[in-house]
């Protein structure tokens, strides 16, 4: 706290945007949540994923990814953005060694993570498969030694935490929200709106705001489009992140906005609390996505809630039918899991899978395995 409050306070004005914000207390390398030597996905840390359901999850991803190269005609290489503990790249890769083991022997997989305390766990989850897997800390990094990528790129709950600007309506005049140094404690100032790219952001979004609305403006996930989206060959991206659409946005309830943190499994309101303890997040802007995807040249190829995908992608061909009826039993804990990802109230209700394609050309009978459960 004290080092990001002197930053801060050295900061033109004593004061930073909400994005300078978030670029510091997330990634800094000397006090960012993500470069900090503890805990932070399971029952330790400060939330789940998918990931800790990675033995169900990753059955689907190979049998999903598999159909890509098989029949999609994608070569046979995964990048993962954001690789957490390592142990959805672990399960995947398991998984594809049975199902598939003459694409597997081709097959590569590289994780990118700008969290060392994350790469030295990742090396230790994968060592069974460490032949197959490169690290890297970035992605231009990656993209600089390796050129433009063929593939599949995934990422789960990445784009949520790249930073935001803030933005809010009242009496009718726009303005920004800034993060200040003041007495000792970091506090929110508003300015009126002067910033250029977050007006260009606006009109070319066709956004308006309601009086009293308060919105993140993904600056940064627009750049990152613009950058390093043109910078693939043949590809799909698989995308699963928590986010809102332009009209679920204009509704009532998301007014206030969703940047929020997360510590030790509890929601944090107030994101000026906490700095480099927690984490910080704030819902995708799908709609935002989608067009700078385009603009990046990917075509859109679906849109699915999470809980869709997978019953598309054929998890419930996973389930254990067993006469071990034994509570703790392998067969029974596998079907606990593809239960609490496919059930109404199970995690999969917060999160979209979003698939977009460049220089391929997939099918229906390429991707799903069970078509029918798509809406």
């Amino acid at each position: 706290m004290d080092r990001l409050y002197k930053e801060v306070a050295e900061a033109p004005g004593g004061r930073v945007s909400y994005a300078d914000y978030m670029q510091m207390a997330l990634y800094d390398e000397r006090f960012g949540y993500y470069m900090r030597e503890r805990e932070k996905i399971g029952k330790k840390g400060d939330f789940f994923t998918n990931s800790s359901l990675a033995a169900a999850f990753g059955k689907a991803l190979a049998s999903f990814w598999i159909r890509l190269v098989e029949r999609g005609g994608l070569p046979p290489a995964v990048c993962e953005w954001g690789g957490g503990d390592g142990r959805l790249a672990l399960a995947v890769l398991e998984e594809w060694k049975k199902k598939s083991p003459h694409t597997y022997q081709k097959l590569s997989y590289t994780i990118i993570d700008q969290s060392p305390f994350h790469r030295r766990r990742q090396q230790e989850t994968l060592r069974p498969v460490v032949e197959k897997v490169r690290q890297y800390d970035g992605i231009p990094r990656w993209l600089d030694e390796c050129g433009p990528f063929s593939g599949i790129v995934f990422s789960n709950e990445f784009f949520d935490a790249f930073p935001v600007h803030v933005i809010t309506k009242e009496h009718g005049v726009l303005y920004e929200c800034f993060v200040a140094a003041r007495g000792g404690r970091l506090v929110e100032e508003k300015a009126p709106l002067r910033n250029p790219d977050i007006i260009r952001y606006l009109d070319e979004r066709g956004l308006a705001l309601a009086e009293g609305q308060r919105l993140e403006v993904p600056l940064s996930m627009k750049r990152f489009w613009l950058e390093i989206g043109p910078l693939f060959r043949q590809a799909v991206m698989v995308t699963i992140d928590y986010g809102c659409t332009d009209e679920q946005l204009a509704a009532p309830a998301r007014r206030h906005g969703s940047l929020r943190g997360y510590f030790r499994h509890q929601l944090i309101a107030d994101p000026l609390l906490r700095p480099g303890e927690m984490d910080l997040t704030s819902h995708v802007q799908w709609d935002a996505f989608r067009l700078y995807a385009r603009q990046a040249g990917w075509e859109e190829v679906a849109f699915v809630r999470q809980d869709r995908f997978l019953l598309a992608a054929g998890l419930l061909n996973e389930w254990a039918v067993s006469e071990n009826a034994a509570l703790f039993s392998a067969a029974s804990r596998q079907n606990r899991m593809i239960r609490a990802l496919i059930a109404d109230d199970g995690i999969s209700r917060f999160f979209d899978v979003f698939i977009h394609q460049k220089g391929a050309e997939l099918s229906a009978a390429d991707m799903w395995a069970a078509p029918e459960f798509l809406p």
